[in-house]
């Protein structure tokens, strides 16, 4: 792993992103993912997301993760099996894995930090043995 100051192995501390101006004016800010942690070995996954006035994020499961969602600026509601949640800046929201949930930004629109552990990366498996495999039809048999 190559670190970020010559000589050293390891990455080093450093601010990754200024939330300033969004916390400022987050009206201003493009829709969608602001930032993203890219960082080469991080063991974590974590996104600033902008989402305009009144729009959503419609209702979904996350099977697999935990997620901590922190509101930076704006407004919103947190829609879960418990029923809705308001979101106001500073609110720390725990996802369990398992939950379905939905977000819909109020009049301010809302920003805010989601971060979960990191999904496992694409992986190639060998599918079964030709010898193993049976046809299933006759679609692209030559005769």
């Amino acid at each position: 792993m190559t670190g970020d100051r010559p000589g050293e192995g390891e990455p080093a501390a450093r601010v990754l992103y200024d939330m300033r101006p969004l916390v400022a004016d987050n009206g201003a800010a493009a829709p969608g993912v602001v930032w993203r942690l890219a960082e080469a070995g991080r063991q974590l996954d974590a996104n600033v997301v902008n989402l305009p006035a009144g729009k959503r994020i419609d209702t979904h499961t996350e099977p697999d993760l935990d997620v901590l969602v922190v509101v930076v600026a704006g407004s919103g509601t947190l829609t879960a099996d418990d029923g809705p949640l308001p979101l106001t800046p500073g609110a720390l929201v725990w996802l369990p894995r398992g939950s379905t949930r939905s977000l819909t930004a109020g009049a301010e629109g809302l920003s805010y930090l989601t971060t979960h552990g990191r999904r496992p990366g694409m992986q190639i498996r060998t599918g079964p043995r030709a010898a193993d495999r049976r046809p299933t039809g006759s679609a692209g048999v030559a005769r």
